[in-house]
């Protein structure tokens, strides 16, 4: 078993190594507008970090991301143009008011389950809008806010584009770091553990209360990082940046990339990205009927994802390989035998 372990681990780390490769040079590679998109890419990748943390891990059903990213991206709009911050550092910022908000948010959410649990928050995500547009002269209501257009700090010689690039995977690196090294020791074991029985991690004195609202709060908290990239990226913010219909794409995203895999979210972000920009191609309709084509597909034929699939089918070569052509021809004559 170990020797095959080694060459597995060898193998997840030639991966990683090639992708940070391709992420490091790939705006070189392509044009200005391609990189502004990935720019969005690593926006949804950091904010699927986080639902697949909660949704994945901890068992909870979450369609109000996109009211935790408009948090992030509201709190830095607010401090940029009042408080006259550099962009910059208004991001941990967002992300812990996102945090504080969604752990908070986690003490009624407790009393709820299942389909209850996503109906009340994607209640959270059709009422945020609505919220902001009360308070015009914190929010601006309905006209929004304008910041300006991002620019390389220190005198690093990069555009706009590449900054924002680079501002963006270095902190999706950093926070995939973060959730890779929680959810693979005691806290990502305590997660699972709640998710699979409460009743059962209960008995051996976990309190699971505690932790499902903690993982609401670090879901949150990567929301709310998101949002607040966003807000730099675009330079602006107002009520419809973030409708209803942006946590359902990305929990449509999860979905795909797979729950509860460390990959998955970076597969769910392409998703989110591109997939309505070729959709509209077809119509303006498309992009609804292609996310709930995919679901049903995905659902079918990989319900474990995309990454689920691709395990899937790796441990099936690795099974072949390792029963070597003899054994397979023998299993292959049994099977016509019976």
């Amino acid at each position: 078993m170990s020797s095959w372990a080694r060459p597995g681990r060898a193998l997840r780390l030639i991966v990683a190594a090639a992708g940070a490769a391709v992420l490091v040079t790939l705006p070189q590679a392509v044009s200005s507008y391609r990189s502004f998109q990935l720019v969005y890419v690593g926006v949804y990748f950091i904010a699927l970090i986080g639902l697949n943390m909660l949704t994945g891990h901890s068992g909870q059903i979450s369609l109000g991301m996109g009211a935790f990213m408009a948090i992030g991206a509201y709190t830095t709009a607010i401090v940029v143009t009042k408080g006259d911050v550099r962009d910059l550092w208004t991001i941990p910022m967002a992300g812990l008011v996102a945090g504080i908000v969604g752990y908070l948010f986690g003490f009624p959410a407790l009393r709820l389950q299942g389909v209850y649990l996503a109906l009340a928050t994607f209640a959270v995500a059709i009422a945020l809008p609505s919220l902001v547009k009360r308070f015009p002269g914190l929010t601006r209501g309905g006209t929004g806010i304008a910041l300006d257009q991002a620019k390389a700090p220190f005198g690093l010689p990069l555009s706009g584009t590449h900054w924002l690039y680079a501002l963006t995977w270095i902190i999706g690196a950093l926070l995939f770091g973060s959730s890779w090294l929680l959810l693979r020791g005691r806290f990502g074991r305590t997660l699972r553990a709640v998710r699979d029985s409460e009743v059962a991690a209960a008995s051996i004195g976990i309190d699971a209360a505690s932790y499902k609202r903690l993982a609401f709060g670090i879901s949150a908290f990567y929301a709310g990082v998101a949002g607040s990239l966003l807000a730099i990226a675009i330079a602006y913010v107002n009520p419809d940046t973030f409708p209803a219909s942006l946590s359902i794409l990305l929990i449509t995203g999860a979905v795909v990339g797979g729950l509860g895999s460390i990959v998955g979210p970076l597969l769910g972000a392409f998703f989110v990205e591109f997939v309505p920009l070729y959709a509209q191609d077809i119509s303006n309709e498309a992009p609804t009927v292609v996310y709930g084509l995919t679901l049903v597909l995905v659902m079918i034929a990989a319900p474990n994802g995309v990454t689920g699939l691709v395990r899937r089918l790796g441990a099936l070569g690795s099974h072949r390989l390792t029963l070597g052509p003899e054994r397979m021809s023998e299993q292959a004559s049994l099977k016509e035998a019976s």
